[in-house]
């Protein structure tokens, strides 16, 4: 994990991925993938309800992160799974809270905005830092997937929010336009701006979730609701093989920060 340099620096490598173009698009297969199976498990075909949805996608995530931190590398496999049983257990509890607990999306939006936000000061103030390239202890990878699956769960309520008449009722494929357009906004601070890339990852982190979800509900939601009555379980299908070819053919590292090797200083 560990590449000595001859000006001694060394670079230490992180339990996640680097930040690519392929790895966006991956991430945003995986929200989709979140949504259409997270729905397809508690509604059609399996209707096994929200809370059954929420135990089973829980005890996936537990054990997946449970491995994650185990493995002594970055593993893009363990990685994506993990990230898409994360993805799910969104799905899952947002749709609990929101319609079972009836909570609503407004309210169940701003809750979990404040605990991802919690999550991220928290984690800053007990660690020092919030970027990827730091994730390689356990307890900052403890600190990590907490965040992601707090910002996940956001990002299943605020999509809801802003396609149902309960929101901003833009209907599913204009909820996708709508964080389509704040992610290239995003892109656009990230390579013309000093704004922190720190900061800038984690937003576009979380538009993610909600640009998934709207894309999810596009594809496998009534024609009466605006999307197009896709098989569930196939679009599942199509989008898992998708983001399998994308994590063989292309190359994954793990992130990695330079750190002297006298002083330990980053």
């Amino acid at each position: 994990m560990e590449n000595t340099t001859k000006d001694t620096i060394k670079e230490i490598a992180s339990k996640v991925p680097e930040v690519t173009f392929i790895f966006w698009i991956i991430k945003i297969l995986a929200t989709t993938l979140g949504e259409t199976g997270g729905d397809a498990v508690t509604m059609a075909p399996l209707k096994l309800g929200y809370a059954y949805g929420t135990i089973i996608f829980a005890i996936i995530f537990i054990g997946a992160v449970v491995a994650q931190i185990i493995a002594k590398k970055y593993h893009p496999f363990f990685y994506w799974f993990t990230i898409i049983a994360s993805t799910m257990l969104g799905t899952t509890m947002a749709d609990f809270a929101d319609r079972s607990l009836g909570i609503g999306y407004t309210g169940g939006s701003s809750i979990l905005l404040v605990l991802v936000l919690l999550s991220l000061f928290t984690w800053r103030f007990v660690l020092g830092s919030v970027a990827i390239d730091s994730v390689s202890s356990a307890k900052t990878e403890a600190f990590y997937w907490l965040t992601i699956m707090f910002s996940q769960t956001l990002g299943t309520a605020l999509g809801d929010w802003t396609a149902s008449d309960d929101g901003l009722n833009l209907g599913f494929a204009r909820s996708a336009l709508l964080f389509g357009a704040m992610l290239a906004v995003i892109a656009a601070l990230y390579a013309w701006t000093k704004i922190s890339h720190t900061i800038l990852f984690w937003a576009a982190f979380i538009l993610t979730r909600p640009l998934g979800a709207a894309v999810g509900d596009f594809l496998d939601k009534p024609h009466e609701e605006g999307g197009l009555e896709v098989n569930r379980a196939l679009a599942s299908g199509i989008l898992l093989v998708l983001i399998i070819i994308l994590v063989l053919v292309f190359p994954h590292r793990a992130a990695t920060r330079r750190q002297s090797a006298e002083n330990g200083a980053p």
